[in-house]
């Protein structure tokens, strides 16, 4: 589930930066990407370079929705099953430079990284069909790992909010990345749905019977 919600962001982000990108930029879809930007001074990963890269760097746990329900109805009776998890991710896009960057190059960037700000601050809330641009949003699966049930589909409903960091966050951040810092912008996803399904079933009580053991001593009362 973690994976299709960043999918849905990085499809829509993606068709948003090509139609709005600055004149002379020849990003395209594909830099638009998941990826580990930690692993960006690792010369033989060229992917990360020149792109915008979408990294996950922390899950926290929606504390507000902790205690629910253990009973799941179900087509033939209701289902016994631990509470789904519901968690925020916290998302750092980054926006990197070729591989020899040179100074107006770095303008480049800036103008992508301005566009994911432009992008989230008109479109916060997301789900499959309000996400036209999703791989995810097609009945058809083209690529294996982008098809689910439409029970997922209809269960994927982000909130994308700006999260701010303090320098001395970053300073941890980047150190923690192990790279240097590129322009970036940090994203809190709220909520992303966990739930095993397997559980203990049991059918649907359609009669009580109440069944008196009457004493001989109680008739003749």
């Amino acid at each position: 589930m973690i994976a299709l919600a960043l999918k849905l962001l990085r499809d829509e982000l993606s068709d948003y930066i090509v139609q709005n990108k600055r004149s002379g930029d020849g990003i395209t879809k594909d830099r638009i990407a998941l990826g580990n930007i930690a692993s960006m001074d690792n010369d033989t990963i060229v992917e990360l370079k020149d792109s915008v890269i979408i990294t996950l760097v922390n899950i926290e746990e929606e504390s507000t929705l902790k205690n629910g329900s253990h009973i799941v109805k179900t087509n033939s009776g209701i289902k016994y099953m631990e509470p789904a998890v519901h968690l925020n991710l916290y998302v750092l896009i980054s926006a990197t430079q070729k591989d020899k960057p040179v100074a107006d190059n770095y303008e480049f960037p800036l103008h992508r990284l301005s566009l994911v700000l432009q992008f989230f601050q008109a479109k916060k809330s997301f789900t499959v069909k309000n996400s036209p641009f999703s791989q995810i949003s097609s009945d058809q699966p083209g690529v294996e790992d982008d098809w689910i049930t439409n029970e997922l589909r209809d269960e994927i409903k982000l909130n994308v909010e700006l999260y701010t960091l303090t320098f001395e966050q970053i300073n941890h951040l980047w150190g923690s990345l192990g790279g240097k810092q590129v322009p970036f912008a940090m994203y809190k996803v709220r909520l992303v749905k966990i739930q095993e399904t397997s559980g203990i079933e049991a059918p649907v009580i359609e009669e009580i019977e109440n069944n008196v053991l009457i004493t001989n001593a109680e008739c003749d009362e």
